[in-house]
């Protein structure tokens, strides 16, 4: 069961990176949960060490957690577009 709260999760936080970015009708829903769960556990295993905070990855989703997973997401969706374009957008 906490992998779908995990997916379900990874996907809104993926869905709101993309809108923050501007890049929400270029991508599909995959590309949406795909970038909001890698950019959540990556930030989850480098920065929540750094700041003591938690991981979704674990089952915690306090506020803190949520927004570094939500920065994560949106430093992952300017490092594609960087890739894609040449530019962060």
């Amino acid at each position: 069961m906490g992998i779908i709260i995990l997916i379900i999760v990874g996907g809104i936080l993926g869905w709101l990176a993309s809108i923050v970015m501007r890049t929400d009708g270029q991508q599909g829903i995959l590309l949406n949960v795909i970038v909001g769960i890698v950019g959540a556990v990556l930030a989850g295993l480098l920065l929540n060490p750094l700041i003591g905070g938690g991981n979704i990855w674990n089952g915690d989703f306090s506020v803190s957690s949520l927004l570094v997973s939500f920065l994560g997401a949106v430093v992952l969706l300017a490092i594609v577009n960087l890739v894609r374009r040449g530019s962060v957008r």
